[in-house]
């Protein structure tokens, strides 16, 4: 089988190519969250640095006692026996499908590798819309329309995967909805897999968060890592918790990691279990990088809705994801895929299309992230951390403006075809 480079990978090796060839560039396609590990961290990492045995597959004592607090906390029922660690969230959700098997039901936008990990399997993603401004949830009657008429035609379909709040589109669906998505996934006997890796990072900190759990927690599963509320992409940690009812899959996805992975790092381990007990120090940076977040991707949303997208109001994460159908006509494009490489060859922004989240090729959505925006060192990024109003901070503000240049060139042909300063 062929195995394309992820779009999001992709994307950023272009863009490093571009770095490297001299041609600066606006960086608005890759979600990693650019910010300095918090040193606590890193005296945690150095501090266990001499663990150097596989330890248990399902992660360590300590690891999986400090997440299923950090679920508690969150009101949920968690059994550190039922939790388990795996080098990030992806190979995570991975071993999870292969441990459920069976077709896999995807929200429409969502995330690029729940479809591309389904392939993996030797089966097709089901996409099921999601209702607009309501990103990472499938339509509850869309789900039972095509999961009734996937195994009419003989498709063992068991699990649905969704994400609070979204990526692609930085919303939160609503209580409802969540609610009655789960009563379809009951009447359907469908695992649901709650991607909530960007759970810390929603905005209102007041707001209802619809956990699947509360409606469905005899068949839910969720998932999260310290790879967005921490910036520790490269730590590779991550943690699923499974409810009681499926100690069965809990006992299989255990089985395939001891095949895949075998155990996850052990310093990073001791620092996940650090992080997941949620020390002051913690719950202060994942706090300072929200509100920078927000600020900034708001500011960003508002440029693109200024130059005549239809945008969502973002309410978590660092993503949003204008639609250009309105000015189709102006753009003289006819793809997601096309409007991307224009942004990219001629103007130095990286974005990625909606096609590459599974929205239809011909729909003009472009995935933004912002999270790379918050300085080129470190001492701009924890200036950025501080600042009350960041946005006005030199190298942000050149970002943003350059953002609106660019899509005034765009809609009207009127910009220089030359990219921001690196």
């Amino acid at each position: 089988m062929s195995v394309a480079v992820s779009a999001t990978l992709a994307a950023n090796e272009a863009l490093d190519q571009r770095r490297r060839a001299g041609l600066p560039v606006l960086p608005l396609a890759f979600g990693e969250a650019g910010l300095p590990v918090l040193p606590a961290l890193e005296d945690e990492l150095a501090a266990a640095a001499g663990r150097g045995a596989y330890g248990p597959v399902a992660g360590t004592a300590d690891l999986r006692t400090a997440a299923a607090g950090y679920w508690r906390r969150r009101g949920l029922s968690a059994d550190p026996g039922l939790v388990v660690a795996g080098p990030g969230s992806k190979p995570l959700l991975y071993g999870l499908l292969l441990a459920i098997g069976g077709g896999v039901v995807v929200p429409r936008p969502s995330w690029v590798s729940y479809a591309a990990q389904t392939r993996l399997m030797g089966a097709e993603p089901i996409f099921v819309p999601t209702a607009p401004g309501e990103g990472g949830v499938p339509d509850p009657d869309a789900l039972l329309e095509a999961v009734t008429l996937a195994r009419a035609a003989g498709r063992d379909v068991r699990c649905i995967v969704v994400t609070l709040p979204d990526n692609p589109t930085g919303t939160l669906a609503r209580p409802d909805t969540v609610r009655r998505m789960c009563e379809v996934a009951r009447e359907l006997d469908l695992i649901i897999i709650a991607d909530e890796i960007y759970r810390d990072l929603v905005f209102d900190r007041d707001v209802d968060f619809p956990c699947p759990t509360r409606f469905a927690p005899e068949r839910t599963v969720i998932t999260t890592a310290l790879s967005k509320s921490l910036a520790l992409g490269g730590w590779r940690i991550g943690v699923a918790l499974l409810p009681e009812a499926l100690r069965g899959l809990r006992d299989r996805l255990a089985g395939v990691a001891s095949e895949i992975w075998s155990s996850t790092s052990g310093p990073i381990q001791q620092a996940a279990a650090y992080a997941f007990a949620e020390p002051p120090e913690i719950v202060e940076r994942v706090a300072a990088g929200r509100r920078l977040h927000e600020a900034v991707l708001r500011a960003m949303a508002a440029r693109f809705a200024a130059a005549g997208a239809r945008v969502a109001d973002p309410e978590g994460g660092f993503y949003c994801y204008p639609d250009f159908e309105d000015l189709r006509e102006p753009l003289g494009v006819r793809t997601s895929a096309e409007l991307a490489r224009v942004l990219l060859d001629r103007y130095g922004v990286g974005v990625l299309p909606g096609s590459a989240f599974g929205d239809p090729a011909e729909a003009l959505r472009l995935r933004v992230a912002t999270s790379l925006l918050y300085g080129e060192t470190d001492q701009q990024r924890y200036a950025a951390l501080a600042a009350p109003d960041p946005v006005v901070l030199p190298w942000i503000a050149t970002a943003l403006d350059r953002a609106t240049e660019v899509l005034t060139g765009l809609t009207t042909g009127a910009a220089r075809p030359v990219a921001m300063s690196a």
